[in-house]
């Protein structure tokens, strides 16, 4: 009864008709863009992070030049 247990675990996996894709490597493929997709989306909320930090020393105006008004008069 275990032969035909271990014979059925041994051919499962993806069948394509000519040839079989084993388990174990559909589990590595899953497991590595799993993984990619981890790295890639804390890449981009750190883009976003510093994007954000950036549009707002824009938006603060710091960089912006110091104006000269002119001086009042006292004329009067």
């Amino acid at each position: 009864m275990q032969a035909a247990n271990s014979k059925s675990s041994a051919n499962s996996g993806l069948n394509l008709g000519l040839f079989t894709i084993p388990q174990s490597l559909l589990l590595q493929m899953g497991t590595a863009s799993v993984m990619m997709l981890l790295l890639a989306e804390k890449a981009t909320a750190e883009t976003l992070q510093v994007l954000g930090e950036a549009s707002e020393e824009l938006f603060r105006g710091d960089r912006l030049p110091i104006l000269d008004f002119p001086e009042e008069n006292p004329e009067n």
